[in-house]
Parts: structure tokens; sequence; C-alpha cells
């Protein structure tokens, strides 16, 4: 068999294994909607944006409070966003007194208000920090939302979240990939609720 046929099925099977999770969560779009439209009525309401992760999913945690705080898109408008894996200073010092468990939990109860969003991302089973902070956050009352993949599925299990959007999949690489176009999803469609209000019902106002 020639060598660029033997490429080619390899390409048509790297994209086969991810077609399946992606399409899983493409299935469950009413979750991801409802999520989208619980995030726009707190932005409404004057809330922030709270992400976090460790390790990869802390970049991807970055990623996500700059979509927010800079559009790409000229004419959208910025929505307060921060990554609380972005201060190592404040990581580090928490992590060496408290616990690396306490690293987001403690920024949380400090940044944190009922009216905010605190989003927590878990690609796979190392998600005690990331437990923590929702588990803080939900004390708080802040809206809770995990993105999930691997063996961090078991965090909707562990925690009472208020959405948890998992893909499931053994590849971190999978699920990387499957949470960068979900989370841009989500910003697509945080703003189509925020700008069109009458989506978003009496709890806009309440």
């Amino acid at each position: 068999m020639p060598p660029q046929r033997i490429a080619a099925a390899d390409v048509h099977h790297a994209f086969g294994r991810r077609e399946v999770p992606a399409r899983g969560v493409a299935e469950d779009a009413e979750r991801v909607a409802r999520l989208c439209r619980d995030m726009a009525i707190r932005f409404h309401r004057g809330g922030k944006l709270l992400v976090f992760g460790t390790g990869g999913a802390g970049t991807d945690a970055a990623h996500i409070a700059v979509e927010f705080m800079h559009p790409v898109i000229v004419g959208k408008r910025a929505l307060p966003a921060l990554a609380l894996s972005n201060d190592a200073a404040t990581m580090s010092g928490v992590g060496a007194r408290d616990g690396f468990s306490e690293i987001f939990a403690h920024q949380i109860r400090h940044f944190g208000g009922p009216a905010d969003i605190a989003v927590g991302i878990a690609p796979d089973g190392r998600y005690a920090a990331v437990r923590q902070g929702l588990a803080a956050a939900a004390e708080l009352g802040l809206l809770t939302g995990a993105l999930l993949g691997g063996e961090g599925c078991g965090l909707a299990r562990e925690t009472t979240l208020d959405h948890a959007i998992a893909v499931f999949e053994s590849d971190p690489l999978v699920v990387k990939e499957v949470h960068v176009t979900l989370y841009h999803v989500l910003w697509e469609l945080v703003h189509v609720f925020f700008e069109r209000p009458t989506l978003l019902g009496p709890e806009v106002t309440a």
C-alpha cells in the first residue's frame, strides 16, 4: 500500500477518534444552552466570571477569561472575567500555607459574590483544587459550572453543581480539543442571550 494511503488512513482514524466525544457534547445541546442562559443572567445582574483549572486546564481558564474580557470579534461587549490560575504568587502562597487543594477556594471566598459565576475545568482525575473551589462557590451562592473529561467526570458525582458538561473520552488531548471548542461555543451563546434579553425572562430584573 502506498505511504500516502497509509497516512490518509491515519488522518481518518485521528479525526474519527475526535468525532464521537465531540458529537456527544453536541447532543447535550440543551444542557449547554442552559449554562449559557444562566451565565448571561448573572452578567446582566453585574456579576463576573471566575474560572479555574490546574495544569493545562489553567491555560484553558486563561483563554476563557480573555475571550470574555477582550473579545476578538469587534463590537462584542467585554464581560468581566478572571482566571484564578493566573496568579502564581497567590496560588503558591495559599498552597504552601493551606494546601494545594485550597488554591481556588481561597480566592473564591475573597473575590466571589452571590451574583458571580464560577466555572471549574477538570479534564482528568486530578481535580481536588477544582472541587474545593466549586464547593466554596456553591456555599457563597455563585452559579457553578464545570467542564469535565476523562476521570474528571467523577467530579459531577462528588460536588453539587448547577451545570456540568462532560466529554466522555480518556485521551487528554481529545478532551482538551473538545473543551476548546466548547468554551468558544459558551462565549458565543452567552452573547446571543446577553444581546437578546427577552430570551432571559424575568430573571434578568429579579
